[in-house]
């Protein structure tokens, strides 16, 4: 298995995105095994993949019965995977030729380097929010939530969460977070960590991965030579409102869980109310983008 890929993706209510997204997977040169695990789906997107691909070796199809949640139903096929790279990928996201070799080559001259994810695309290839970022530590999070991020280009202490799209590198680079929707994570090490925490809902485990592979002094990479298409949003478009709690729920876990201890209990009660101030604001508009 030297060399080879464990690649997993989540799948609930993709529709035909899955079928592009397997599409691109099964037609990389890489060695690799796909895992397509389904979360109790209630549309026929798992039906029609097992009648394009079932017959497919380097496919296997598991139905959980259930929605597991996507850090359990990922780490139920990771956690004992014998390949020594795993690439974690929405059902949503297609990757460009090549990309998953570049991730690979990443990694291999960076042994400091545990992930590596690629330039996240639209159509036009554009470069998505997300492809890079940082951290999103409370103040970071607020001018990132308030528009002061703009400011940032002329006074640093506003610099959001997300660089600006004219200072994102054309190398490759460590970065503090990457996007989490095509990952190339070691396999070794995302065993040593215990997988994606399973106490997340939906969102920001993998913001979550990011940070404990700095507490355990490895780095993540950004990859722009390697390419991969997104659309967001297909598998929660039947509950727009529940995916946008979930995300509120992951930053307040995460600030719990990565930060909190720094602040006094005034500002931490005032933190989490901010978040959810947010949530409130932000709601109406999720709902009509519907």
């Amino acid at each position: 298995m030297s060399g080879a890929t464990r690649v997993v993706m989540v799948n609930y209510n993709a529709g035909e995105a899955l079928q592009h997204s397997v599409a691109a997977v099964l037609a990389t040169r890489e060695p690799l095994h796909l895992v397509v695990a389904d979360n109790a789906s209630t549309d026929d997107s798992c039906a029609k993949l097992r009648n394009l691909y079932g017959r497919n070796q380097r496919l296997e199809i598991l139905e959980n019965g259930q929605n597991l949640g996507f850090a359990r139903a990922v780490n139920a096929c990771a956690l004992n995977a014998v390949e020594p790279y795993l690439l974690i990928l929405n059902p949503d996201c297609e990757l460009y030729p090549d990309a998953l070799a570049a991730l690979r080559t990443s990694l291999e001259q960076d042994p400091q380097a545990a992930l590596a994810a690629p330039r996240i695309v639209d159509r036009q290839d554009r470069t998505l929010r997300g492809s890079l970022r940082a951290f999103p530590e409370p103040w970071k999070a607020f001018t990132t939530a308030s528009g002061l991020w703009r400011l940032g280009r002329w006074l640093p202490v506003f610099q959001g969460i997300e660089p600006g799209s004219t200072q994102l590198p054309t190398e490759t680079c460590r970065a503090e977070a990457v996007s989490g929707a095509c990952m190339l994570i070691r396999q070794d090490v995302f065993r040593q960590l215990g997988g994606l925490d399973e106490g997340y809902g939906l969102h920001f485990e993998d913001l979550d991965l990011m940070y404990r592979l700095r507490q355990n002094n490895r780095f993540s990479l950004f990859v722009p030579s390697a390419r991969a298409f997104h659309q967001p949003g297909t598998s929660s478009r039947s509950r727009p409102w529940w995916v946008h709690w979930q995300k509120h729920l992951g930053m307040q876990r995460f600030f719990h869980k990565h930060f909190a201890a720094r602040y006094s209990r005034p500002v931490r009660y005032l933190i989490v109310c901010s978040n959810w101030l947010h949530y409130l604001l932000t709601l109406p508009l999720v709902l009509l983008r519907r």
